[in-house]
């Protein structure tokens, strides 16, 4: 167990809302929807272990990650919660309602369903950032002009260099623990749920329109697992609808 940094996006004193950012992720990707949900939800963010401002660690997998979040969750003081988890957070947020629903008050899944995958596009992002000499490297700019040979996204490009960060000696260095979540990747295409895991309580998968992460055949599998689940499309969003969408991706939050 590792004790998670977090961001209180705002809306104290009210239900407690978790927000579980994707893999290279951290918690400051939620800090626009975060703080439009905080007029009805106590928002908090935390930073998954080896992301952001959270501890590094020898292991990753979703079993470790929910138990941080319930350590987590101990040291706040929170019982019960509404959970909201992004692609690799979804993953953990499903876990976590599984093995734990007293937690869980209500589940919102984002663009992640309960199956393994392959991701080609995490492939290359990884072996760009491995590639890149953080000692000759004078600016972010630079590392996303040095990634454009392996990823041909820009939007992705910024968001791989924004897990470089300036050390006290001037030197550029990783925010996330490189070498682990490289090695844990397959971990984390992987799907945590058994067969037998379940959550009966109120669940909403949110699909992004052009991405391809739930597809119409992962329907079978979603009501196995989450009998009470709906299941929404967020109109002209990726993988990423609470950037891409915001506004639309807030009110579906907010309509459960």
């Amino acid at each position: 167990m590792v004790q998670l940094f977090h961001r209180d996006l705002g809306g104290a004193g009210q239900t407690p809302l978790v927000l579980l950012h994707g893999m290279l992720g951290s918690s400051r990707n939620w800090q626009s929807a975060g703080s439009d949900l905080a007029g009805r939800f106590h928002v908090l963010a935390p930073d998954a272990r080896n992301h952001g401002r959270s501890p590094h660690a020898d292991a990753m997998t979703y079993d470790a990650m929910v138990e941080d979040t319930i350590a987590w969750l101990t040291q706040q003081a929170i019982t019960r919660a509404t959970f909201v988890g992004h692609s690799m957070g979804g993953k953990t947020a499903m876990l976590l309602a599984c093995r734990r629903p007293e937690l869980v008050e209500r589940l919102v899944v984002v663009d992640i369903a309960p199956k393994d995958y392959f991701w080609p596009g995490h492939r290359q992002s990884f072996a760009a950032m491995n590639e890149l000499n953080l000692a000759e490297l004078n600016s972010r700019a630079e590392a996303e002009l040095r990634f454009e040979a392996r990823v041909s996204s820009l939007g992705q490009r910024k968001f791989l260099a924004t897990n470089l960060e300036r050390a006290d000696d001037g030197r550029w260095r990783w925010l996330i623990n490189l070498p682990v979540m490289t090695a844990a990747l397959p971990t984390m295409e992987k799907n945590p749920l058994a067969a037998t895991d379940a959550f009966s309580g109120p669940t909403h998968f949110l699909a992004g329109e052009k991405s391809d992460y739930i597809e119409p055949d992962d329907q079978p599998a979603i009501r196995t697992h989450f009998p009470a689940a709906r299941i929404s499309t967020i109109a002209g969003s990726g993988h990423n609808p609470h950037m891409e969408a915001r506004a639309a991706f807030v009110a579906a939050v907010l309509a459960d």
